[in-house]
Order: C-alpha cells, then structure tokens, then sequence
C-alpha cells in the first residue's frame, strides 16, 4: 500500500500561490444526512445525501511586509475567491489529484499567538459551490 508524508503541499488563493506561508492545509467535504425514516423501516433509521458543503482549513506563517500574505488576506475579507490544493507542488496527476472550488474569505486573524510564538494564523474558510477534483 503506498504511503505519503506532505511535505511540500501546494495551496493557491485568488490566483497566487500562498504554499511558501502555509505550514498545515486540511480541505474537508460532507453531505447532510437527511432522515427519511417511516413506519416501514422496521424500526431502523433510513438516510440519504442531502446539500453539500466543504470548509478549507489552513495555519499560516504570517507576513507583514508590504504587497505581502497579511495585505492580501485583509484586502480579501469578504470575498468569495478561487482555491485548488494539491499534495504536492507537481502538476496534477493520477497520483496528484488537485482540488479546486471557490471559498468565503470569512476571518482573517492578523495577529494570534503567545509570548515567544511565530506569527502564524488559522482559519477556516467555507466552501462557495462545488469541489472539483481532478487528476490532469
């Protein structure tokens, strides 16, 4: 079976490529269960799929210096953006799919840390429609 250690994940915003402040991506999709349960089942509980939804995670080490990741993610607040993620930073592939949507720029956090912490800054940020995924 093979096994992978990320190492060099690929993550793209808007348009730029922010995998040189990214340390941790986590992209996650789910459906809601919907109970669809009568008297009929037998007593068991019947589900099905219903909407979609996906939320992109991401830590990131913070960068203050002008045009950089601290300006771009304020100047973003609100909008809804391109993403595509990849495990590597190759060209999608069979072994390197790639995945891609649109997400809601809901939070920045601009400073977030302890005494003797990196600048580094988690959020979430909710999926806008569909999550492609693709291998080429």
């Amino acid at each position: 079976m093979p096994k992978m250690v990320l190492t060099a994940a690929y993550l793209d915003l808007n348009g730029q490529d922010v995998s040189d402040w990214t340390n941790k991506i986590e992209l996650s999709a789910e459906v809601e269960e919907k109970d669809v349960t009568t008297f009929g089942s037998d007593g068991w509980k019947e589900l099905l799929g219903g909407l979609r939804s996906g939320t992109l995670a991401v830590e990131f080490k913070n960068d203050y210096d002008t045009g950089s990741l601290d300006a771009d993610m304020w100047a973003l607040l609100g909008s809804v953006v391109a993403f595509s993620v990849r495990p590597t930073q190759a060209a999608a592939g069979v072994n390197n799919p790639s995945y891609s949507g649109s997400v809601l720029i809901k939070e920045w956090k601009p400073i977030q840390g302890s005494v003797g912490d990196d600048a580094a800054a988690s959020i979430s940020l909710p999926t806008s429609g569909k999550i492609e995924r693709a291998t080429s």
